[in-house]
């Protein structure tokens, strides 16, 4: 049994992205055990595959070049890995990869393609191209370990009866969120043939989708309520999902439910298209040459209108569900 040290402590959505190739690399190759190390709330994600197993750690706790040698040192003490699969590339795991390298342990690390999405997007750039998706960025890491992995980028929809549409409205940065005005005006029509549930995190979050739910029929906010094992097993009873190009697309991966993606200054272009998505659900305004203008949403709009959002349509949302 080969064992895989593998880390990437953030963000939630990068880390959820991780699931399904893990799934499938396993099955694949049964003779293999992966340490997945990340920050601890992240557990649930991973909970029932097959040779995984978790470790969460409290980052705060290892703090410097000092703390996070004293990470590396307990990692290796405890689990004694045959490989490391560095899966995020930034400063904090290339402190970890040097350190296991001069235990004589081989790194493995991902390419982000952080050129190629910076000519991505470049505004003045007029022939944006779709970009290697990052789940075979993921699986590139165990290819140049010498395993053999194929993707099968299908969905794998959970049993039983499925009924209701999720709807997940807020998203981290601004550039991937579609205006609160238009996302209630969509759930109004929604909520006319379907029961609707509102996802979302965080006291602001919580107080918008409650009142949401005052005011509208037929819509129950989950925000809040749940754990992220019991949003992951609400998620797979769902018929469907809408969400932004944020955490709840790849949730919605990792459960095989379908979901309707809203895309701003972002772009499935950059790779980020949840596992399984059909590109055909993304929905986005296509004729904007300046987008996508940002990799993850945290930009200003350089034309100051941010049309990627404001020109959406609703009913083009409708009429994919």
């Amino acid at each position: 049994m080969t064992r895989i040290l593998a880390y990437r402590f953030s963000a939630f959505g990068d880390v959820a992205m991780i699931v399904p190739v893990f799934r499938e690399f396993l099955e694949q190759n049964p003779d293999v055990e992966i340490i997945m190390v990340s920050r601890s709330n992240f557990e649930g994600l991973f909970f029932g595959i097959q040779n995984v197993k978790f470790k969460g750690v409290n980052l705060d706790d290892y703090k410097g070049f000092f703390g996070l040698r004293k990470l590396a040192n307990q990692l290796n003490d405890e689990f004694k890995p045959d490989l490391v699969a560095n899966l995020h590339d930034v400063i904090r795991t290339k402190v970890l990869d040097k350190i296991y390298k001069r235990k004589g342990l081989k790194v493995f690390k991902i390419n982000k393609g952080k050129e190629e999405k910076e000519q991505l997007t470049d505004v003045w750039n007029l022939n944006k191209k779709q970009l290697k998706l990052t789940v075979e960025r993921y699986a590139d890491v165990f290819r140049d370990m010498g395993f053999a992995v194929e993707l099968s980028h299908q969905l794998r929809p959970s049993g039983g009866k499925k009924s209701g549409i999720g709807f997940a409205p807020f998203a981290q940065h601004k550039g991937k969120m579609m205006p609160l005005e238009k996302s209630f005006e969509l759930v109004k029509i929604l909520s006319k043939k379907n029961k609707i549930y509102f996802f979302g995190g965080g006291p602001k979050e919580t107080e918008t989708l409650k009142s949401w739910e005052n005011q509208i029929q037929n819509t129950e906010s989950l925000a809040g309520k749940l754990s992220l094992s019991e949003e992951l097993k609400k998620i797979a009873e769902l018929e469907l999902m809408v969400s932004m190009d944020s955490a709840n697309m790849h949730l919605s991966s990792v459960v095989g439910t379908r979901c309707i993606s809203i895309w701003g200054s972002t772009h499935p272009f950059a790779g980020f298209l949840g596992f399984g998505q059909n590109i055909q659900d993304a929905v986005q305004v296509s004729d904007l040459t300046c987008r996508p203008c940002s990799v993850f949403g945290d930009k200003e709009c350089y034309r100051g209108d941010w049309a990627c959002l404001e020109e959406l349509s609703v009913m083009k949302i409708v009429e994919k569900i």
